[in-house]
């Protein structure tokens, strides 16, 4: 008996995405998932063209760590998915958009709220079209700083994402 190839079907994706068809639907549906709702971690802004998102922590006692700053692993969560959404979102289907990497540097005490905005460029989603086209996999870094209201720099984090055409 001769088996065929494994052939990989087309990235799949969670219900949540399947039920929010709008920025707006993914938001609210966000900001109830158990992992960002009992963290603290409230998106405050996603545009309809999944562009731009803006995440906000809050300092409560429940979001620090044993000496009063904000967790590490909370901030870790507010960066999380958000390049892999936007990225995906907007090359759209035919291709496969997973998170590879990530890396945080922890830059000064979270002592207050902290947020991070994510803007993503026309000219980047072009970049990762031209470099995917002939099918081979792009790893793409992406870097943003957590800051508190009046600027401080609290964390830099950096996530790769890996990026292909669909076989």
């Amino acid at each position: 008996m001769t088996s065929s190839p494994r052939t990989r079907p087309d990235q799949r994706v969670s219900r949540l995405k399947a039920l929010a068809g709008s920025a707006r639907a993914l938001r609210h549906g966000m900001n109830a998932w158990p992992p960002f709702l009992f963290s603290g971690i409230r998106i405050q802004a996603m545009s309809a063209d999944f562009r731009h998102v803006r995440v906000r922590l809050a300092h409560t006692p429940l979001t620090t760590n044993y000496v009063g700053t904000l967790f590490g692993g909370s901030l870790v969560a507010m960066v999380d998915p958000f390049w892999m959404l936007m990225v995906l979102r907007n090359l759209g289907p035919g291709y496969v958009v997973w998170d590879k990497a990530a890396e945080i540097e922890f830059v000064s005490p979270g002592r207050s709220a902290v947020s991070v905005t994510f803007d993503l460029s026309e000219e980047v989603l072009d970049e990762l079209r031209a470099e995917a086209a002939g099918g081979a996999k792009v790893l793409r870094w992406f870097d943003n700083d957590v800051v508190t209201e009046d600027g401080t720099v609290v964390a830099r984090v950096r996530k790769q994402l890996y990026v292909r055409r669909t076989r």
